[in-house]
C-alpha cells in the first residue's frame, strides 16, 4: 500500500512522532540533547514554526506544533538531517538514525489541544525518567518545566500555552500544573496516538456505539478531530497542495545552489561533479555541501548524487567543516 500525502497548510496544528530506527536510541547524553534543541531553536526563528509542547526520549520524541508558510515537511527535513549528520559525526557511526518516516497527526486544535500538551509533557514520567511530579516540574528535557517557569527555551510558545489555563500568568501556571497533575492517573491514551477511528472519537466503545447507530463517520489515520474537522482538513489539503514544496522543486534547488556557487567560484560544473579534486574544486564542493545540509536538509545520499562522490565522501566533507568551525 503507498504511504499517504503529508497533510499541512499554514497554521496547521500537528503532533509529531520522531522514532529511532529499529528502536534505537537517538539521544546518548545531554550534548546531543542540547544540540537538538538548539538546532529547533534556530529552525523556529528562521521558519516562524511555533512549538508548544515537546519532550525528548532516550528513542524517540514528541512535538506539538503549528506551521507556518514554509512547511512541515521542509521543516522536519532540515531539523532531522541536520541533526543526524552531527549525531553520527559524534559519535562515529553511519547510516540511518531516524526511521524513514516520521509521523504527524494533524489536531484539532479547540478540540484536543490542552490535552496533547498534557500527554507530551507527561511522557518522561510514563516512560519512569522521572518518578513524581515534583521530578517532572524540574526535568530539563521536555516543555513541562518551561511552562511552569523552572526551565528556559526560547523556542517554546509558553505565553499561548499558558493563556489556554488562565488571563494572568501566576494563575495560569498554577492551573496548568494541576491539570497536568491530574492526567498523571489516566496513563497511555491510545486515543490521542491510536488509529484514527480510534483518535477522533475517544476509544474503541465510542466507535462501536456509532456503528450500532449506524452513524457515518469520516475518518483518516492522519488526523485528530471530529467529521466536521476531517472533512475540512482534506479540502483545505487538496487546495494546498499544488504550492508545497515537490521534490522535483528540491532537485531543482539543489542544482540552483550547485550552479551559483561553481559560477561564482569560476569552476566547472562538470568537472565538480565528476569527483575531481584540481584547484580550489574540493573547497567549493565543501561549501556547496555544507550549505545543501544546513538550509535545506538534503540528505547525504541526495546530495552524494548530485556532487558525484560517494556518501561517505560526504560525510567526511561535513565531518572536516565541522572541525574547521571549533578550531
Amino acid at each position: 500500500m503507498p504511504r499517504q500525502a503529508r497533510l499541512d497548510a499554514p497554521g496547521t496544528l500537528h503532533h509529531v512522532i520522531i522514532r529511532g530506527i529499529e528502536k534505537r536510541r537517538i539521544f546518548d547524553d545531554d550534548e546531543d540533547r542540547k544540540g537538538f534543541l538548539s538546532r529547533l531553536n534556530t529552525l523556529v526563528s528562521e521558519t516562524e514554526t511555533k512549538i508548544y509542547a515537546w519532550s525528548l526520549m532516550p528513542n524517540h520524541a514528541h512535538l506539538l506544533l503549528k506551521t507556518s508558510a514554509y512547511g512541515l515537511p521542509r521543516f522536519m527535513r532540515r531539523l532531522l538531517t541536520g541533526y543526524a549528520v552531527t549525531y553520527n559525526l559524534r559519535h562515529h557511526r553511519h547510516g540511518h538514525l531516524f526511521q524513514n518516516r516520521y509521523q504527524s497527526i494533524v489536531c484539532d486544535e479547540d478540540v484536543y489541544f490542552r490535552e496533547l500538551v498534557r500527554y507530551i509533557h507527561l511522557n518522561p514520567l510514563r516512560a519512569g525518567l522521572v518518578k513524581t511530579i515534583e521530578e517532572l516540574d524540574r526535568y530539563p528535557w521536555c516543555g513541562h518545566g518551561v511552562l511552569i517557569g523552572q526551565t528556559k527555551w526560547l523556542f517554546q510558545d509558553r505565553d499561548d500555552v499558558l493563556s489556554w489555563f488562565g488571563k494572568r500568568e501566576g494563575g495560569a501556571r498554577k492551573a496548568y500544573r494541576q491539570y497536568v497533575e491530574e492526567g498523571i492517573s489516566q496513563g497511555k491514551r491510545p486515543d490521542l496516538v491510536g488509529g484514527g477511528l480510534i483518535r477522533s472519537f475517544g476509544g474503541w466503545s465510542a466507535v462501536l456505539s456509532m456503528r450500532r447507530a449506524g452513524e457515518e463517520t469520516i475518518t483518516d489515520q492522519r488526523i485528530l478531530g471530529t467529521n466536521d474537522f476531517v472533512e475540512r482538513v482534506l479540502k483545505e489539503s487538496q487546495r494546498q497542495y499544488r504550492s508545497l514544496l515537490s521534490l522535483t522543486q528540491l532537485k531543482n534547488e539543489v542544482r540552483k545552489v550547485i550552479d551559483r556557487k561553481c559560477g561564482q567560484e569560476g569552476v566547472s560544473v562538470k568537472e565538480l561533479q565528476m569527483g575531481s579534486r584540481r584547484g580550489q574544486l574540493s573547497r567549493v564542493r565543501s561549501e556547496i555541501a555544507a550549505e545543501l545540509v544546513k538550509k535545506h536538509g538534503v540528505t547525504l545520499a541526495d546530495l552524494a548524487r548530485e556532487l558525484g562522490i560517494s556518501t561517505s565522501a560526504i560525510s567526511k566533507i561535513l565531518r572536516r567543516a565541522e572541525q574547521t568551525q571549533c578550531e
